[in-house]
């Protein structure tokens, strides 16, 4: 499974021709062990799109690579199509308000021992991050941490601050961003703000 996925989603790519494939692929260049179809049958785990599908409709060949099971974790049924889809949703809906946003998203690992799956022991993520940076206007930033589960809570019961998010996942997301504004949009996650 991937560590984390990282696009520039702009308002032209938020929608396109192509439709969803559902031709999910194991990855030839990954050396084994590797996820495999075969370990997502029967799991009773989904496959969930870290880049999804909806932001690849653009591009015929973005479209199939957001298939490949590099850019796929377990996901809970539920959450894939409930409060984690809604905030891919917003995401494009941000991505065409404001011409274009910067994401970040992929799987937290919060415990020691994981579930796996199939064969090659594929990891369950105990929950996922994602993180969006819109730099028009008033740069802003907003993150998530969902966790893998049924999914029950809504959107804003999962709002972070880009400073959380870093802090749960050790990751230190848009560092190339001047340091008079990351400091400032890291530390701040308001809904409203996106409205």
């Amino acid at each position: 499974m991937p560590n984390w996925v990282a696009w520039h989603l702009t308002a032209e790519h938020t929608d396109g021709p192509y439709g969803r494939l559902n031709n999910f692929y194991e990855e030839e260049s990954i050396p084994t062990p590797r996820a495999t179809l075969e370990d997502y049958r029967g799991s009773g785990w989904s496959r969930g799109h870290m880049c999804p599908a909806g932001d690849n409709k653009w591009d015929e060949k973005a479209m199939y690579e957001s298939f490949s099971l590099v850019n796929v974790c377990p996901q809970n049924a539920s959450l894939n199509s409930g409060v984690w889809n809604s905030i891919e949703i917003d995401c494009r809906r941000w991505a065409r308000k404001y011409g274009d946003v910067y994401i970040v998203c992929g799987p937290v690992l919060l415990n020691r021992e994981h579930e796996t799956i199939g064969r090659n022991r594929v990891v369950v993520p105990e929950a996922f991050f994602k993180v969006v940076l819109c730099l028009q206007g008033t740069p802003k930033a907003i993150g998530f941490v969902v966790r893998n589960n049924e999914g029950k809570k809504k959107r804003d019961q999962c709002i972070n601050t880009v400073d959380d998010v870093e802090r749960i996942t050790g990751y230190d997301f848009f560092p190339a961003l001047p340091d008079s504004i990351e400091d400032v949009v890291e530390a701040h996650s308001n809904i409203e703000d996106w409205k």
